[in-house]
């Protein structure tokens, strides 16, 4: 998608073939299991599937034709590989214009390989920047728990901790400060 486009809910411009943009989509949803790359432009398009509009659509076909210029990307998986946890975390603060929630994103590597990614709007109106950060952040540690437990049962001791990126100070702050839990 372009960068800064946020699509919202239109009444006045309605898609002619709704069925049509729900094939689509659900299309799009089935490539993000090996594009993690699609997940965001997806999760937007997927907000709409009850009311598409032409600029929906349009957006979609911007989808399709970056899926079909780049039909190489995709997930890679080398033989050989640190077995080190990285998680970076983001979350862009009220990103949807007709619900004011935030969109919360991560991405989990195994070494070198992405094994988890995410990006989906969260459940409530963060108040700031930091809460919605920080909502990430907490969702991103309870998928390095759930990946450590796995690895774990596949007889894997996990022996360094995982790392976690951020790129806030006030959550960083906060996460790092034992007092504020």
């Amino acid at each position: 998608m372009i960068h800064g486009t946020h699509l919202f809910q239109d009444p006045f411009d309605p898609y002619s073939n709704p069925p049509a943009y729900r094939r689509l989509v659900g299309k799009f949803i089935y490539l993000t299991n090996t594009r993690p790359g699609l997940s965001f432009s997806v999760n937007q398009l997927a907000q709409f599937m009850e009311n598409p509009t032409i600029t929906h659509h349009d957006a979609a076909l911007k989808v399709l034709r970056y899926i079909k210029g780049s039909p190489s990307l995709g997930l890679f998986y080398p033989s050989s590989s640190t077995l080190h946890l990285n998680a970076y975390s983001d979350s862009d603060w009220t990103s949807c214009p007709d619900t004011r929630r935030s969109t919360t994103g991560f991405c989990i590597f195994l070494g070198n390989s992405l094994i988890s990614w995410k990006s989906k709007k969260q459940r409530i109106v963060s108040r700031s920047s930091c809460e919605a950060e920080y909502r990430a952040l907490a969702i991103t540690s309870c998928e390095i728990t759930w990946l450590t437990f796995m690895l774990y049962d596949l007889q894997h001791l996990h022996i360094t901790p995982a790392s976690l990126y951020c790129d806030n100070q006030s959550v960083i702050h906060i996460a790092t400060n034992p007092v504020f839990h």
